[in-house]
């Protein structure tokens, strides 16, 4: 895998400088499969399948799997115009674990992280949402659905690399502005999904 993984490399920045992908190059998964492949992981899996799709700064579509907590959950209320159910009320704080299949626009590949998702409620009403990726997947309890979930990847055409094989910086390859934006050096995972570090956490806020 990691030999396919630096072919895709070398064809997708022939400059071999972050921020320079070749603007032709686009494998993106139509939105019907993606919709299809997250439908099949809910049955698969027994759990709430959401897609998140990418953006203009995120190169890579989203599909995240809700593993503990219950509905309507966080992503659910953040994402995808859900209300704010009235249990929440009552809590200072709501914690979920979800896996995330990021699955790159760039080339035919996923990978899947393991990510806490939590809702703090604020004096106002309003509730802060932070998510933390962790690089890769690590709790005991998630690997078989893991398991199960990378064994439907290729159904789509989609190759499957763990996250510990892509945490580190291509050999020969330069940071180009990553370094001004986040400091230090892009990882392999950087340059084949999203610009952000892949433990960096977000925060967001619902009212």
């Amino acid at each position: 895998m990691l030999a396919q993984i630096d072919d895709v490399l070398a064809r997708l920045y022939p400059t071999r400088t972050w921020g320079e992908a070749r603007d032709e190059e686009s494998e993106s998964v139509p939105a019907d499969d993606l919709s299809a492949l997250a439908e099949e992981l809910a049955l698969e899996l027994k759990a709430a399948t959401f897609v998140h799709p990418g953006d203009d700064s995120e190169p890579c579509d989203y599909i995240y799997v809700m593993c503990m907590g219950r509905s309507p959950c966080i992503v659910a209320v953040r994402d995808h115009d859900v209300e704010i159910p009235d249990e929440w009320r009552t809590s200072d704080r709501i914690d979920e674990l979800y896996l995330r299949v990021v699955i790159s626009q760039r080339s035919r590949v996923a990978a899947v992280q393991q990510i806490a998702i939590s809702a703090t409620r604020q004096e106002d009403g309003s509730f802060v949402i932070r998510e933390a990726p962790r690089a890769g997947v690590y709790d005991a309890p998630l690997l078989p659905r893991m398991q199960k979930l990378v064994a439907v990847l290729p159904a789509y055409d989609l190759a499957h690399v763990d996250f510990g094989e892509i945490a580190h910086a291509p050999p020969g390859f330069h940071a180009g502005v990553w370094g001004e934006l986040f400091g230090g050096q892009p990882s392999i995972a950087n340059y084949l999904f999203f610009p952000q570090p892949t433990t960096m956490v977000s925060t967001s806020v619902v009212s």
